[in-house]
């Protein structure tokens, strides 16, 4: 699978926070149905130790933002449900641009969907390459 375009730059975002990486991509096997999520970290750090997440990158670069959304959404939940039967103490988060999330993510629909399917956000700035947000 390829890499999005802004992998490297989540990737190096939160190692700058402490985070180890410690898969790439995050490769899981559930029900005879493999899955392929962007990255794997834990923290190490004595006050977060053990903390484990998965993070799915986006960077909504398509044509529609509505598209790249559904795509998102689709992939977020069928990840979520795999992580609850795999690895249920690793937090899932989806990765998005912070134009993206200043913009299209503000609109009341992507707001309520966002609430609804209780999805966790990460918020990035790719050209500095560090976290703006966790949400």
């Amino acid at each position: 699978m390829a890499k999005d375009r802004f992998h490297d730059a989540v990737k190096k975002a939160l190692e700058k926070e402490g985070w180890t990486i410690t898969a790439d991509p995050y490769q899981m096997n559930v029900g005879d149905v493999d899955f392929e999520i962007d990255l794997a970290a834990q923290m190490l750090a004595a006050e977060r130790a053990g903390e484990k997440i998965a993070i799915e990158i986006k960077s909504f670069i398509g044509r529609s933002n509505v598209s790249d959304f559904h795509t998102a959404l689709g992939q977020f939940i069928n990840y979520q449900f795999a992580l609850e039967e795999f690895e249920p103490e690793r937090k899932l988060y989806l990765a998005v641009p912070e134009s993206i999330y200043n913009s299209f993510f503000q609109r009341r629909f992507i707001v309520s969907v966002i609430e609804r399917t209780q999805i966790s956000l990460l918020i990035y700035d790719e050209k500095q390459e560090v976290i703006i947000q966790w949400l």
